[in-house]
């Protein structure tokens, strides 16, 4: 006769998860997005969801969760941030200078 109490729990896997193999490019991305280039940010944004996905389904085998989630956050600030720049350039370029 099965156990219900174990037959439902998820294998995890032995020993320690490595890290996913972009955690540190979107955290160094989403940062440099939000500090230097917004240009960056699209890309940590894509980047950070991709290995999210991976992470949630590699069911514990790969970790750096915490960074790709900073990454992640840091990309979407960064992309909001360069719109807006874009947004108040335009309007200072076509406004000119009201004369």
């Amino acid at each position: 006769m099965p156990n219900p109490y174990w037959d439902d729990l998820p294998e995890q896997p032995i020993g320690q998860p490595i890290e996913h193999p972009h955690a540190t490019t979107v955290l160094l991305l989403g940062a440099l997005s939000v500090f230097c280039c917004g240009a960056l940010g699209p890309i940590a944004w894509a980047m950070g969801k991709r290995a999210l996905d991976q992470i949630e389904r590699s069911g514990g085998a790969l970790g750096g969760r915490s960074q790709v989630v900073i990454g992640y956050v840091l990309g979407v600030v960064g992309t909001i941030l360069m719109v807006i720049v874009a947004i108040i350039y335009l309007m200072l370029l076509v406004g000119g200078h009201g004369r």
